[in-house]
């Protein structure tokens, strides 16, 4: 095994691989709505990374996958509160929506697993996501970091400084919720600057200094009508190569502890919505390029 991957670490803890429905949850963001900026992320498209989400009340994206042959063919399955943020809002609500999703799964849904920003998490929030954590239930939270770098940050309008990951990654490991770290390679920090080696092997070395569970890691691609495609169109950012990109993934790979599992290792984007790099759309050839040079190594 080149890394230790999600589809293991499933069939370790559950038996098999689980089937996963992505919600719409029906949020926004903090970053948008004037709370602590306007816009998004620099590379955040309109849907929050829910371009793939047919959209409906809650139950009725639930009720839809779960009577989907999609669904028919797992035992059991993950519920993700995907775009946006997923903790951006009282407590109340987050608990009727997490549980408008979970009452249609019933005991199938092994993992709730909800998306979001350190900046959103507090103690009210964790406890709220802990309640959902049974004997046969698990929540895992994905945490929007990104980058180490506070540099970086504000250049990609991030909308908070680093030391709140670390407080909200202890904050939900301390209740027992399982934390999964978002990291991007090839993330700009200057007009016409990209992050280097150094900068993503010190996002790595946060990452493995806290108790992280899993890690995302994704290829900055730029999206159409994003302020990334802005730059790029005007000649401010340069994509990373595949082979750059294969390089950087597997050199971080190699880095991360080995308890870290990893839950994926390139992004996806839908085709009509891609502007550049146009090797992100064939997401085989990045993951055999990422493990060619993890077998060199």
């Amino acid at each position: 095994m080149l890394y230790y991957n999600l589809s293991t670490y499933l069939r370790n803890t559950y038996g098999h691989r689980l089937g996963k429905l992505c919600i719409d949850g029906g949020f926004t963001c903090p970053n948008r709505d004037g709370t602590c900026g306007v816009g998004g992320c620099i590379f955040c498209g309109e849907r929050g990374a829910g371009e793939h989400i047919i959209c409906g009340s809650i139950a009725e994206q639930a009720k839809r996958y779960f009577d989907s042959p999609a669904s028919a063919k797992y035992r059991e399955h993950i519920v993700y509160f995907q775009n946006f943020t997923g903790t951006y809002a009282p407590p109340g609500t987050l608990y009727e929506r997490y549980a408008s999703a979970l009452d249609v799964g019933g005991d199938s849904v092994r993992v709730l697993a909800v998306g979001t920003r350190p900046d959103c998490i507090d103690d009210e929030r964790a406890d709220t996501l802990a309640s959902f954590i049974t004997d046969r239930r698990d929540v895992w939270c994905e945490l929007g970091l990104q980058t180490a770098s506070d540099e970086t940050a504000r250049f990609i309008n991030r909308g908070y400084r680093t030391a709140r990951f670390a407080d909200a990654v202890q904050t939900l490991h301390s209740r027992g919720i399982k934390v999964v770290a978002h990291m991007m390679i090839g993330l700009p920090r200057a007009e016409n600057v990209r992050e280097n080696a150094g900068d993503v092997a010190a996002t790595v070395d946060l990452i493995n200094s806290l108790p992280v569970f899993g890690v995302k890691i994704h290829s900055l691609y730029v999206m159409r009508g994003t302020r990334l495609c802005d730059l790029y169109e005007r000649g401010l950012y340069t994509p990373l190569t595949l082979d750059e990109y294969a390089s950087l993934a597997a050199s971080s790979i190699s880095r991360l502890r080995p308890d870290i599992v990893l839950h994926r290792i390139t992004g996806d984007c839908p085709r009509d919505m891609l502007a550049a790099p146009m090797w992100c759309a064939d997401k085989r050839s990045v993951i055999a390029a990422i493990e060619t040079r993890l077998r060199a190594r």
